[in-house]
C-alpha cells in the first residue's frame, strides 16, 4: 500500500513470466529514487513506481523516464502494453483488483497480438544543402531568382525572395511525398503495419514507425540500411528501436474485440 501523499504511476502490463530483476535499478517518473516494481494479478504484471501526488508530472526528465522504462522492456523480447504518459493509481490495491482485473481480458488480447513483434521507427529528414542544390537544378525559375537575388542587400528583392522561398517549399513538399513513398515501398514489406507522420522541422522527411515480427527483424534492418546507404548524402535516416509498440497498442487491444463481436 501507498504511503499517504504517495500513489502508484503505471508504466504498462506485461506477462506475469517477467522476474522481478527485470525492472530493478530503472529510473522513475517523478522521483528518481523510488524502485520500479511489478504488480501481479492474473497472469499479468502492471510496471510501477510510487509518485507523490503533491508534485505535478510533465516535465521533460519524466517524458524521457517514461519511455525508458518502456523501451528497456521491449528490448528484453517479451511483449509491453504501454500506458499514456501520466497514468497514475491510488496504490498497488487498486492497481491489482482494478486495473488488472478490470482490464484483464482487453490486457490479454493486446499482449497476445504483439507477442514476438517490436517496434522499429525511422526519423529522416534531407540534408539541407544537398535538397536545395537539387531544387536548383531541377527548377529553372529557382535558378533565376537566385542569380537575380545576387549581389542584392537583404533589403532588396523582397517580392524575389518570397516567390524563391515558396517556389523552394513546394518542391520540397513535392520531394517529400515521393520519398515517403519509396520509403514505405522499401520497408513495409517486413512489416504487419506502419503509421508515419510528417516531422514538425522544414527539413524533416517522416518520421514512420513499423510494427515488425522478431523473425524479419534483421531482414527490416538490412532494407533501412540499404536505403540509408541510396539516399546518403541527400537524406540523414535514424532506426530507433526496438521499442515499447506506442503507435499499435490502440490496434493489438481493439482488433481482437471486435473480431470477437
Amino acid at each position: 500500500m501507498a504511503e499517504d501523499g504517495r500513489a502508484c504511476y503505471v508504466y504498462g502490463v506485461v506477462t506475469d513470466d517477467r522476474p522481478d530483476e527485470s525492472v530493478k535499478d530503472l529510473p522513475a517518473v517523478g522521483d528518481p529514487e523510488a524502485p520500479v516494481t511489478l504488480v501481479r494479478q492474473g497472469g499479468q504484471a502492471a510496471v510501477v513506481s510510487e509518485v507523490p501526488v503533491d508534485k505535478p508530472l510533465g516535465t521533460p526528465e519524466d517524458l524521457r523516464t517514461h519511455a525508458r522504462v518502456l523501451d528497456h522492456l521491449a528490448a528484453q523480447g517479451s511483449p509491453v502494453l504501454p500506458f499514456r504518459f501520466g497514468t497514475v493509481v491510488r496504490d498497488t490495491a487498486a492497481v491489482a483488483d482494478e486495473l488488472l482485473a478490470e482490464g484483464h481480458d482487453d490486457f490479454a488480447r493486446g499482449l497476445d497480438r504483439l507477442r514476438g513483434r517490436t517496434q522499429l521507427t525511422v526519423r529522416a529528414r534531407y540534408d539541407q544543402d544537398a535538397v536545395l542544390r537539387e531544387v536548383v537544378t531541377e527548377q529553372p525559375e529557382a535558378r533565376r531568382l537566385r542569380d537575380e537575388l545576387r549581389g542584392l542587400p537583404e533589403d532588396a528583392g523582397y517580392e524575389q525572395r518570397l516567390e524563391l522561398g515558396q517556389l523552394v517549399m513546394d518542391s520540397i513538399a513535392a520531394k517529400r511525398s515521393v520519398d515517403a513513398l519509396e520509403l514505405d515501398r522499401r520497408l513495409a514489406p517486413y512489416a504487419l503495419g506502419s503509421v508515419s507522420e510528417e516531422p514538425a522541422s522544414p527539413e524533416g522527411l517522416i518520421n514512420a514507425s513499423f510494427l515488425v515480427e522478431d523473425a524479419k527483424r534483421e531482414a527490416f534492418e538490412e532494407a533501412a540500411e540499404e536505403l540509408a546507404a541510396h539516399w546518403h548524402g541527400r537524406v540523414r535516416m535514424r532506426l530507433l528501436g526496438p521499442l515499447a509498440p506506442y503507435d499499435f497498442v490502440a490496434d493489438a487491444t481493439l482488433e481482437g474485440k471486435e473480431g470477437d463481436e
